[in-house]
């Protein structure tokens, strides 16, 4: 106990021990003590020492704190313990006190510790294992442990956990913990871990980390949030940032519309904390990375209209327009739109529509530009607005035009201040910043668009009083030779390259004023300082253009004349050395690599990206042209023409082809559609073929009851007596039917005449009652509509006597065939009848027979006897449809019988309602008449329900 007194603060007598001595007692002790409890004291004292003696710890005692790792697994405490040593003697503290030479060896001293830890794979795995375990005691130092190996030897460590497995899965699980502490070291951890390690962030990605993240930011307060949020934020860029699979990811799981919150600023804008404006950095950052140039086109441009669809464009606008935003958060906010934007027709678009809350309200690029010509502006602030004007023309042709036609003479405003007129003041002021990004910002108006270079031909500027104007052409080579600024004459050349390269007419006009050629020849024949190497370059290059795109209209300065010139004044080789210039310096490097404009200082502002990429197409094409003779260009030009007719006669090809494709298409649609008809045909061949089947099928059957009929004269009458017995028996229906309808006649007739007699009743008793002005007019209007309801009577008794002669001339059709059926039957009793039956019968017979014989030699007696058949079968047909009508009618009757009921009904209250007419004018009525009458009625009624 005196031993562990002295290590835990307790003075023993006599000498004291040094610290390796007692690093070495403890480890003796963690090594050889079988009782827990002495190992855990042991280990306790050598976490205590750790700090102060760290070089002895590690060496002495990193062995058997593992070995403890790996025995006392089911002590927590121990553990515990260990994992906080280890992470004490591995873990490279910076402190403010120590100097570098201390932080560095401190730092050498925690890769040398982790790398002896992880010389053996196990024990990073053991560690993961032990990240299983919920204490809190064990859980947490063990996520700073494995932290701190991952920040020394990041490499490694990650593919270790990478082959571990489900090593990525249980850190992953770290972000699902309840306690905030460890969540918040697990982010930490997991930045270390997806640090330049695709394959990890990819399993990152996949186990569910976008979702998790993104809760967490918004559960800690999204933008408002503290120091977690912006760790979640730096994850989220490790996963992203040149990562393709998990941006796909992150665009197809709907990760960007929960992004647009974010974004929500409020109107008062005042106080923002350092914290938030970290975070909205990153958030920006993280915005940027999904849109990036450095992206595939596709990837990006799916991203972006995904962008403007959720609405995340429109906010962004919306923090770009509002005021007392930070001026890092606006000057992040313009890059971020300006990728947003790049390249991406919609989202070009909606920004040109965009307004700033001004009085009178003003676009959003005019209010950026004059941002951009300002020279009190700030230098980033100033390159963010150019990148962003960049990338709003960036394969924008609408948007090149509407620039270009704000300079235009018909299309200038006095009242207002347009982007144009921004560019020319700018272009011609006397800050050379503003001279170069006003360049460099018209070049893009042109870029790629011959149209915009001819109509820039137009525009022209008045420069003093009293002095005619001067076209932009001309006044950019004024400025030129009044040897201004560096930085102003290299913006001014930019301009003029871009302009009248593959533009013959712009360079007609170059070449049209005298000054321009012996100008450029001299600067490139000097020999000046090495400022001004750049500027002689870009003099050469364009020189080169004016020959390149001569079109030969003037006879002073063709393409022979131009380089018989460069031969004398300058010397070809000369020449190609002064225009090599360009691609030597220095910052032509680092404006080809990205296409946002980054310069470190104002100075270095000298290429442009886009400018960059023309002259690495031009200079080679120029040096060929420079060194080309006479001889060399007749035949390239014939080649061209040769190549000319060439690509005429597979145009005219191309065209015969395209032609002769719609030719085959009409056909192939022709074809389809005879096909279809034919399938038709066909369908309707078949069914008449089987509609003809069945038709012979009938006469087949109709020959075989014929031919019973010859055999035997019994059967014949038999059958003749079965067929007279089915139409008795529907003659019989129709009979009955006839005879009841003419009963319910002759009821309606019954009632009719009863309602008559009523109504004259009741007229005679109206005339005789009628007083007074009042009562006559009342009754008047009673008697028309007594009239009205007697004529509606007589019309439909008139109806019902010609359904009366109808039915008795039916009756009288149905007694004849009656008739007839009764005179064959008579007939059979009859011998003479019987003998003329079979007399007929035989002449019948022999008749078929003929008639087979006729059939069998000839084909016409078999049309005949199909034609007869038909119209056999026609007479059935008109037999069946006329029974159809009879039935119909029969069923009309019915139907007119009931609505003349219905008829009486409503005649019957119109009558009780004049009868208390007639009561309230004082009149006396018979009562009991008009109930037996209306007994008799009911009676009447009712027996017809229960007839029908």
């Amino acid at each position: 106990m005196n031993f562990f007194r002295g290590v835990m603060g307790g003075q023993a007598p006599g000498p004291q021990p040094s610290g390796a001595e007692t690093i070495q007692k403890l480890c003796d002790r963690v090594a050889s003590s079988t009782l827990l409890e002495d190992r855990r004291d042991a280990v306790r004292a050598l976490k205590s020492l750790s700090k102060k003696y760290r070089m002895e710890v590690g060496t002495q005692a990193m062995e058997h704190l593992i070995n403890i790792l790996q025995t006392d697994r089911s002590d927590s405490e121990i553990l515990g313990y260990a994992l906080d040593t280890l992470y004490n003697i591995i873990c490279n503290d910076e402190e403010e006190e120590q100097d570098e030479t201390a932080q560095k060896q401190a730092d050498d001293l925690g890769a040398q510790f982790t790398e002896t830890f992880i010389q053996d794979p196990e024990h990073v795995t053991l560690l993961l294992t032990l990240l299983e375990e919920f204490d809190f005691h064990v859980r947490w130092p063990g996520v700073k442990l494995l932290t701190a190996l991952l920040k020394n030897q990041g490499t490694q460590v990650q593919g270790i956990i990478l082959v571990s497995p489900m090593g990525v899965s249980r850190l992953m699980d770290l972000l699902a913990d309840s306690r905030e502490v460890i969540r918040n070291d697990g982010l930490l951890l997991l930045q270390q871990l997806t640090k330049s390690n695709a394959a990890i962030q990819k399993i990152v990605a996949f186990e569910n980390a976008f979702e998790r993240l993104l809760d967490i930011i918004t559960e800690e307060g999204s933008s408002d949030g503290g120091i977690v949020v912006e760790d979640c934020l730096l994850l989220l860029l490790n996963l992203l940032k040149n990562n393709s699979s998990n941006q796909n990811f992150f665009k197809e799981g709907s990760y960007i519309q929960r992004m647009k919150p974010w974004f929500e600023v409020g109107d008062d804008n005042s106080g923002w904390s350092a914290q938030k404006v970290t975070n909205l950095h990153l958030m920006l950052q993280l915005v940027r990375v999904m849109v990036s140039p450095v992206n595939s086109p596709g990837a990006t441009a799916s991203c972006q209209k995904s962008m403007y669809q959720c609405g995340l464009l429109q906010q962004l606008c919306t923090i770009l327009m509002a005021t007392g935003v930070p001026a890092d958060i606006l000057t992040e906010t313009i890059n971020t739109v300006s990728e947003v934007i790049r390249g991406s027709q919609v989202n070009q678009d909606y920004f040109a529509s965009v307004n700033a809350p001004s009085n009178p309200p003003r676009p959003a690029i005019v209010v950026l530009l004059m941002s951009m010509v300002n020279e009190r502006q700030p230098f980033v602030l100033r390159c963010a607005v150019l990148y962003c004007f960049q990338c709003f023309l960036y394969k924008n042709q609408k948007g090149q035009g509407e620039i270009v036609a704000t300079l235009l003479p018909s299309t200038i405003d006095a009242n207002s201040i347009s982007a144009g007129q921004l560019l020319c003041g700018g272009l011609f002021s006397a800050d050379s910043l503003s001279n170069w990004c006003a360049a460099v910002a018209l070049a893009h108006a042109l870029q790629d668009n011959l149209t915009q270079k001819e109509q820039l031909l137009r525009v022209q500027l008045a420069t003093s009083l009293g002095k005619p104007p001067v076209s932009l052409l001309q006044q950019c080579t004024n400025i030129l030779s009044q040897g201004s600024k560096v930085q102003t004459r290299v913006g001014l050349l930019m301009l003029l390259c871009t302009w009248i390269s593959n533009c013959p007419i712009a360079v007609t006009h170059f070449l049209h004023n005298q000054e321009n050629v012996p100008f450029l020849t001299a600067q490139i024949s000097e020999n000046l300082g090495e400022d001004e190497r750049l500027v002689q370059g870009l003099c050469a290059l364009l020189l080169g253009i004016c020959i390149y795109y001569n079109d030969n209209s003037l006879e002073n300065y063709t393409k022979e004349k131009l380089k018989q010139l460069i031969e004398k004044r300058i010397g070809k080789e000369n020449f190609v050395e002064k225009l090599g210039f360009i691609t030597k310096h220095e910052l032509y490097s680092r404006a080809a690599q990205k296409p946002q404009p980054v310069f470190p200082s104002p100075e270095q502002m000298l290429f442009d990206h886009e400018f960059t990429k023309l002259v690495k197409e031009l200079e080679g094409m120029i040096t060929k042209a420079v060194h080309k003779s006479s001889e060399e260009e007749k035949k390239e030009e014939e080649v061209k023409k040769t190549l000319e007719q060439h690509d005429n006669i597979v145009t005219q090809y191309k065209e015969l082809i395209r032609e002769q494709d719609a030719q085959i298409q009409e056909l192939k649609e022709q074809v389809s559609d005879m096909s279809s008809q034919t399938e038709q045909m066909q369908t309707t061949i078949t069914q008449q073929l089987s509609q003809i089947q069945q038709h012979k099928d009938q006469y087949n059957i109709l020959k075989l009851k014929l031919g019973k009929d010859n055999q035997s004269q019994s059967n014949s009458q038999a059958d003749g007596a079965q067929v007279n017995g089915l139409q008795t028996e529907e003659l019989t229906q129709l009979r009955e039917e006839v005879e009841e309808l003419r009963k319910q006649h002759t009821l309606l007739q019954t009632q009719l005449g009863e309602k008559d007699a009523l109504i004259n009743t009741l007229r005679s008793e109206t005339s005789q009652t009628a007083e007074g002005s009042a009562a006559e007019s009342d009754n008047t209007e009673l008697l028309k509509e007594l009239e009205a309801l007697r004529s509606q009577v007589q019309s439909q008794s008139t109806e019902i006597n010609q359904m009366k002669t109808e039915r008795e001339e039916l009756l009288r059709r149905a007694e004849a065939v009656s008739s007839e059926a009764a005179h064959v039957s008579d007939g059979t009793h009859d011998a003479a009848k019987m003998a003329e039956l079979e007399s007929r019968l035989a002449a019948q017979t022999s008749e078929t027979e003929r008639l087979k014989e006729e059939a069998k030699s000839s084909s016409g007696g078999r049309a005949e006897l199909e034609q007869q058949l038909a119209s056999a079968t026609s007479t059935v047909a008109i037999l069946q449809t006329e029974k159809a009508k009879l039935q119909t009618e029969v069923q009309e009757s019915k139907k007119e019988q009931d609505d003349l009921l219905m008829l009486l009904a409503d005649q019957d209250q119109k009558i009780h309602s004049l009868k208390q007419k007639l009561k309230e004018m004082g009149e006396t009525v018979d009562d009991e008449d008009d109930l037996d009458t209306r007994d008799q009625t009911d009676d009447d009624y009712e027996e017809d329900e229960d007839e029908d």
